[in-house]
């Protein structure tokens, strides 16, 4: 690259003897091919980067927040087999709380029992140790779901067939939930 004039080494890379500005112009054929092809190259990479990072910031101001979807939002039927359960599980924000409902479908009235274990209790439910939950439905067909946490945790919401194996009773059961933040979309203010 060409240095200012009179300067004993290259301002850049610290090269001794460089090519004064002015004589780059009389520089060699092929000298001259390659400043060019440098200059080339090294305004194409900056133009690349000022391209790649104004699409990056443009495409995510289109899009807008990023949708995630809660797992505690859901809908969906769930086979239970006799003395099973399936869970439902997330993270609640202490004060935000989960509303739904759930019909078992197949036999019609058959009862499904809900508990709600915060992650403690949860595991010692899944041990089969004693579990104190901190919501329930007794066995009922269908139930509806409002459930405030008070603290922020994962929250399990389990759905239990309450037939005993021996009956051989599997419950189909519908279940609805929704998580509801407590804080307005109106912001603080």
């Amino acid at each position: 690259m060409a240095v200012p004039p009179g300067a004993r080494k290259c301002t850049i890379c610290g090269a001794e003897d460089p090519l004064p500005a002015e004589s780059a112009r009389r520089a060699p054929r092929r000298l001259r091919t390659r400043l060019r092809l440098i200059g080339a190259v090294r305004t194409l990479i900056v133009v690349g980067v000022i391209a790649a990072l104004t699409y990056s910031l443009v495409s995510v101001a289109l899009q807008g927040e990023p949708n995630v979807p809660d797992p505690l939002t859901t809908a969906g039927s769930y086979l239970i087999g006799p003395g099973n359960f399936t869970v439902i599980s997330g993270e609640i924000t202490g004060g935000d709380y989960v509303v739904g409902n759930f019909t078992s479908l197949t036999p019609s009235g058959a009862s499904v029992e809900l508990a709600v274990y915060n992650s403690t209790e949860f595991v010692d439910f899944y041990s089969h140790s004693e579990a104190s939950p901190a919501y329930t439905i007794l066995p009922s067909p269908t139930g509806r779901i409002i459930y405030s946490a008070p603290y922020t945790d994962n929250f399990y919401f389990v759905f239990e067939n309450p037939y005993a194996p021996s009956t051989h009773l599997s419950v189909t059961v519908y279940i609805t939930t929704e998580y509801e933040s407590n804080v307005g979309d109106e912001g603080f203010g």
